[in-house]
């Protein structure tokens, strides 16, 4: 099958972030081991959703991981001119819900496939494909627990996200967690009787708002942009009708870590301030969204160098968005992230991918493989 075909049958999938992904996983399953692929279902602990580890060549040598996620954003904003899980064709542009982000890079690995089955393979080639991106990384870190029993140690991961096709050596890491305030309601004239959670919570926003400004003197990391460790309010949500004491308010954080910065520990002191307010009366919910650590690979590194030859471009130093890189680069395999599309097209309507895109990306594939022999 071709890219083009692949990214079809893929984008008719609406294998949207935390749903079953069962039919997209038995598509995929199935095409691999018809080429003679070794594949691994690995079902998540949510029981209704899987990964998939695929080795083409011979596991028990060091090779090289392609990683992608199956999963996308929802398509229920406006603005789609067609339905978004299903492929459609205008010149060169090929749209639909994941096209880009990152279904593209998927399709080009898969149409790959036949090319590596019949290279005589002296180091192995990895397709790791993740569920649950969206939502966090969810899914990848079952994977990656899973991979010594599936490979010898691999010598680096590719990261499939949309980047131009230009390698990116390091990105910042992610943390996210939702706070819940509960008070207790009653008439607004009697604010003696009640317990208000907005009024609470605000020590918790005017914390968050301090820690950011702090952030902005420092440490730095010039290769970011901001080259400094970002925090963050994104969601804020209380109270019924402004004569009633709000009993509930709740809160989301998200903190953005530079190289050596744990991105949990940034939201840290939102979480004492927050905790403080039981003292007096208020029951308190922190509860942790997702968490992914920076990536950041050497400029020398091998893999910063066969990507560079094998795209014709200079990987480029850094970008602000996160992705799994920085996990397989925490289990210890080097990772960079080099991918069709571009992230701009990304989560909006009329997503879209160049055909010219997936054959770059389906080429860089195919000649990794002749490095493999």
């Amino acid at each position: 099958m071709q890219a083009i075909e692949i990214l079809e049958r893929l984008v008719g999938f609406p294998s949207v972030v935390g749903t079953p992904n069962g039919e997209i996983v038995a598509w995929i399953r199935h095409y691999l081991r018809s080429h003679g692929a070794v594949v691994t279902e690995l079902p998540g602990p949510e029981g209704d959703r899987s990964n998939l580890f695929a080795t083409i060549g011979s596991k028990g040598e060091p090779g090289y991981i392609l990683s992608g996620h199956m999963d996308v954003v929802p398509a229920a904003e406006g603005g789609w001119t067609s339905d978004p899980f299903r492929l459609r064709a205008e010149a060169d542009r090929l749209y639909g819900r994941g096209a880009t982000d990152m279904k593209g890079f998927l399709a080009a690995v898969l149409a790959a496939v036949p090319a590596l089955a019949e290279t005589p393979l002296r180091r192995p080639v990895h397709l790791a494909f993740s569920y649950d991106e969206e939502a966090g990384c969810r899914g990848v870190p079952h994977m990656i627990a899973r991979l010594p029993e599936l490979c010898a140690t691999p010598l680096g991961a590719i990261i499939g996200e949309p980047s131009g096709m230009r390698a990116i050596r390091a990105h910042k890491g992610k943390a996210a967690a939702r706070l819940t305030v509960r008070g207790r309601s009653g008439h607004s004239s009697r604010p003696d009787q009640g317990l208000n959670a907005i009024h609470a919570i605000t020590d918790v926003l005017a914390c968050a708002r301090a820690e950011a400004e702090r952030l902005t003197r420092g440490p730095y990391e010039p290769v970011f942009e901001p080259p400094y460790s970002s925090l963050q309010v994104g969601t804020l949500k209380g109270g019924q009708a402004v004569n009633i004491i709000p009993d509930s308010c709740e809160a989301e954080f998200e903190a953005r870590a530079i190289s050596g910065v744990d991105p949990a520990a940034l939201l840290a002191p939102l979480r004492t301030s927050a905790e403080a307010l039981s003292q007096f009366g208020f029951q308190v919910e922190w509860r942790e969204l997702s968490a992914y650590p920076a990536l950041s690979l050497a400029a020398d590194a091998p893999l910063a160098t066969l990507l560079g030859e094998l795209t014709g471009i200079e990987p480029l130093a850094a970008v602000s968005y996160g992705t799994e890189a920085g996990l397989f680069q925490r289990a210890g395999i080097d990772a960079i992230i080099c991918g069709p599309g571009d992230i701009g097209r990304a989560h909006k309507p009329d997503e879209f991918i160049l055909a010219s895109e997936l054959l770059a990306c389906q080429a860089m594939v195919e000649a990794l493989g002749r490095r493999c022999t």
